[in-house]
């Protein structure tokens, strides 16, 4: 049994447990671990784990990792997490930070509010138009990937088919259920994706995402809000920047230019906090 000292943070209402390599030498990051430690009542409880590794050629290395143990694509709001930490923790004192996730470089900055902007990549994959029917709806949605692969449904385009009819407000739709169907639905086989349903008001999205490795609903999701602010763009006329409002009530901004419909400069701005520190035993 060894001691493991963490930061828990939250992105927007992503909450993540943060793990730094180098107070923690004797660390063996596994599955069995992560999802321990994520337990929401005989663990730590998180919607996932910041790992964050010395690097040679950046001021860290970010592993993301699922709540169910499984190595993660890109988390928006767990990077500005990290950031936020990796500032806090002086392993960087420029304007802003670099640091690589899957072998991939990304950059970041905080600002003299607290709040975190993180720097995605060009956004791929884009397709505008997809319709299936799936777990009793009729649904017509988009993809992108936006360094994790989302699918964004506006609530209009959901039709039940029990009834024929559509949702009339964000909060009627079974995102649990529907978002899980869809995830694991064949035509998303075999690796899924994660599911954004959106609602616009007044040029504001207020947004509910299912996120694959967590399977569940959670409370924000980063590359989720970017992927659905981008699809508004091209779909309904938004333009940068966007606000988007989490299910957790905070709002997160996402900035970027477009050209041709080729996106460059795509940035996710919010805030990033420091809920408290401890140490576990493992």
């Amino acid at each position: 049994m060894i001691r493991v000292d963490f930061v828990k943070y939250s992105g927007a209402g992503n909450d993540f447990v943060l793990i730094d390599a180098e107070l923690n030498k004797n660390f063996k990051i596994s599955s069995d671990t992560i999802k321990k430690i994520c337990d929401r009542r005989n663990g730590i409880g998180s919607d996932g784990i910041l790992y964050i590794k010395p690097s040679e050629n950046n001021d860290y290395e970010l592993e993301y990792y699922n709540s169910d143990g499984s190595l993660g694509t890109l988390c928006g709001n767990g990077s500005r997490c990290s950031i936020k930490y990796a500032f806090v923790s002086n392993k960087f004192s420029s304007k802003r930070t670099k640091f690589s996730c899957n072998s991939v470089l990304y950059e970041g900055e905080v600002f003299e509010d607290g709040s975190v902007k993180f720097y995605l990549q060009p956004p791929y994959d884009l397709v505008l138009s997809h319709e299936i029917e799936v777990g009793g709806h009729k649904v017509k949605g988009s993809t992108i990937n936006t360094g994790s692969a989302h699918m964004v449904i506006k609530v209009e385009d959901l039709i039940r088919c029990s009834d024929n009819k559509t949702y009339s407000d964000l909060s009627e739709v079974p995102v649990a259920e529907l978002g899980r169907a869809i995830r694991f639905c064949d035509y998303f086989a075999p690796a899924g994706v994660n599911v954004n349903f959106i609602q616009i008001k007044n040029g504001i999205i207020d947004i509910r995402t299912y996120e694959r490795g967590v399977e569940d609903e959670t409370h924000a999701c980063g590359t989720g809000s970017t992927a659905s602010a981008l699809i508004a763009n091209l779909k309904y006329g938004l333009s940068s920047p966007v606000k988007v409002i989490t299910y957790s009530g905070e709002t997160l901004t996402v900035e970027f230019e477009i050209n041709n419909n080729v996106f460059n400069n795509v940035a996710l701005i919010g805030p990033a906090k420091e809920i408290f520190a401890g140490y576990i035993y493992l």
